[in-house]
């Protein structure tokens, strides 16, 4: 992997051949149509959209010696949750594996020159992609054969030749997804979207939950723990007077026990079209004592890029309310989920 994307710049090929590959590239290459950075140069977002006119985002987060890349796998999302900007935008499309792994080869090409977007990158950031994570827009596990097909190539030496535990992988439960990325056999993060701890609040917040209730997912996690011998993460999205009790944190705490997993809490992303809101500094702060009280592992995870719209869908959102669009999922969903939220 050299991190050239552009078919006349490799060289080591014939002349005709790198035209023939920039021809048939060029129908499917994406157009850049915004891009963000925030955190002094350590967060860039970008809006890619297709020549069907579909747009996709991809998010680059920087550290010292890391770099993580957040990839889409779909033209927004089906899953429906009404607190998440891609699921508000709808389904639209899938993204053919060489879409996904496109996102991956343009981000460390930027990298390994140097800038991204004009942008220097900050000091002691690495000049390629160390990490990916599935967890831009739309859900991996409902375009399993383009996830599979990535992770492979990801992994495979003669392609990205990144180590398996440098990928993540995250669902919001759909679980013959989670059996079948089990049988690969590759010791990959397994990063379950879970965002309420009983059945009655999960089936307003996250509706598959509806087909894969929270027994079933238990199960199909606790399986793959013991496959890949991996420990796997529980994201929560903390919505302000919302999941953020001590019942939930408390129910929370209980799963997080059994499944010996890591919990992500992740306070909410105000985003546009959505009346919900982050919870308080105080709510916060008490369900992450609670879990502490009630022994699970649990970390509040900072809300990087924040001035760059950079919660999931949310820069898609901004585009799409900009050029005057509703976004269907949203409407009325908070009203639903309030009338069972717990106290």
């Amino acid at each position: 992997m050299r991190g050239v994307d552009d078919p006349h710049q490799m060289t080591d090929l014939p002349t005709s051949l790198r035209e023939r590959l920039a021809a048939r590239f060029a129908a499917s290459r994406p157009e850049l149509v915004a891009h963000t950075v925030a955190d002094e140069g350590h967060t860039h977002k970008v809006l890619l959209r297709y020549p069907d006119g579909e747009a996709i985002e991809v998010v680059l987060m920087l550290y010292p010696r890391r770099a993580t890349v957040c990839i889409s796998t779909q033209a927004g999302c089906a899953m429906g949750c009404p607190f998440c900007a891609t699921g508000q935008a709808g389904f639209r499309r899938q993204l053919t594996a060489g879409e996904v792994v496109r996102q991956v080869v343009v981000v460390d090409a930027a990298l390994r020159s140097g800038e991204l977007g004009g942008t220097d990158l900050p000091a002691g950031a690495p000049d390629h992609v160390t990490n990916v994570v599935f967890m831009g827009m739309g859900e991996p596990l409902a375009n399993l054969e383009a996830t599979l097909a990535t992770v492979r190539w990801l992994h495979d030496p003669d392609g990205f030749n990144l180590s398996a535990r440098g990928i993540t992988v995250s669902t919001v439960g759909l679980v013959p997804g989670i059996r079948r990325l089990a049988e690969l056999g590759l010791p990959l993060t397994l990063a379950v979207s879970l965002h309420a701890a009983d059945d009655r609040l999960r089936d307003h917040l996250v509706p598959i939950n509806r087909s894969h209730p929270l027994a079933e997912l238990e199960e199909a996690v606790r399986d793959y723990r013991e496959t890949t011998n991996r420990r796997v993460t529980i994201e929560w999205c903390l919505i302000g007077e919302v999941n953020d009790s001590h019942e939930q944190a408390d129910r929370l705490a209980t799963i997080a026990r059994r499944l010996r997993a890591h919990v992500n809490v992740i306070p909410m992303n105000p985003t546009p079209g959505v009346q919900w809101k982050e919870p308080s500094r105080g709510r916060t702060r008490a369900f992450m004592d609670r879990l502490e009280e009630r022994g699970a592992a649990a970390t509040l995870r900072d809300t990087r890029g924040r001035d760059a719209d950079a919660a999931c869908g949310q820069l898609l959102a901004s585009y799409t309310l900009g050029g005057g669009s509703r976004l269907p999922v949203a409407v009325g969903a908070a009203e639903r989920v309030e009338t069972v939220a717990s106290p």
